[in-house]
Parts: structure tokens; sequence; C-alpha cells
């Protein structure tokens, strides 16, 4: 038999279930413009990639691309050009890394064109190996990206891209 007690009981189990449910909804609700407003805007979001047309970049030459509000370099490079950045012995590197590691095909280079030391912008065909070099602090980077002289610790990093024919390759 349910006794008096037993329904102000349940009544209470109600209402305090009832109660933390509308408390969870209301907090989900009050939270979310917050959680929304740290999303990307459409102007970041429409920056996250870019896609790159390979075939205006003429043989040995390079093009500037602008990818996250930064600088990036793609390099149509030469056999010339290939052949010596895997001839590099790369033990005598402050960030030793093969070119191979570097590249998806050898003839294209697509980096970061931000200095590692500083985060200037170097010059391209400057400095003792053809490659860039940072008018700021004297570092030197050779056809590969890899610092080989100067103050900068790592070699200009390898963006994220892929290609998505012959002539088209997607940075981001």
């Amino acid at each position: 038999m349910t006794t008096h007690d037993d329904v102000v009981e349940e009544r209470r189990n109600f209402l305090y279930i009832a109660t933390g449910a509308a408390g969870v909804v209301a907090a989900g609700a009050a939270a979310w413009p917050l959680i929304d407003q740290m999303n990307p805007s459409k102007d970041v979001l429409a920056l996250s990639s870019i896609e790159v047309d390979l075939t205006k970049i003429p043989l040995g030459q390079n093009a500037v691309f602008l990818w996250r509000g930064n600088p990036v370099f793609v390099r149509h490079r030469t056999e010339a050009e290939i052949e010596e950045a895997r001839a590099v012995d790369i033990s005598e590197l402050a960030d030793p890394e093969k070119d191979e590691d570097r590249v998806q095909k050898p003839e294209w280079l697509i980096i970061s064109a931000v200095c590692t030391h500083l985060g200037c912008v170097p010059l391209e065909h400057h400095g003792d190996f053809d490659g860039w070099l940072c008018p700021c602090h004297g570092s030197h980077y050779d056809i590969s990206g890899r610092v080989t002289k100067g103050p900068a610790p790592l070699n200009l990093p390898v963006v994220p891209y892929e290609f998505l024919d012959d002539s088209t390759v997607r940075i981001g």
C-alpha cells in the first residue's frame, strides 16, 4: 500500500530530476554562444587551403603565395638543383633532413617562407648555397630549404600539401 510519505518522496525525486535536467539545458544554452564564438571566422576558414596552378611557375623559378596569412615558397626545381640537394651530407646540417623527406615530387619544393630564427622572409637565389638568405640575421638555406649557416635553428618547414593532379597542388 502506498503511503502519503511515499507519494511525497516520489514527487520530491521527480522535482529533483526535472530541476536538474532544466539546469543542464539552461547551462548548455548559456554556454553555447561562448563556445561557438571560439570557432574560426569565415575569412579565416576561406584561407585554410589554397590551390596553386603549377603550370605558371617556370622551371628553376620560385613563386610566393599567401596561406593563412604567411608566405609560402613553391619552387619548381631543375634536375641540377635536385641533384645538388640530394648530394648534401646531412650530418653537416644543423637540422639534418634528407631532401627526399621534404618533397612529394622531387621537382616541387613547397615550404614556409618564414625564417625559423626570428620570422623574417628570406630572399631567393641568395646566400652561399643559391637557395635562400635571411637578410636580417644571415641565415642561409640550401635549395631544399635546409638551414646551412647562421643562427636559424631549424629548416624552413614543409607546409601540408597534396597534389590534386599533375598541374595543381592544394596547400593546407
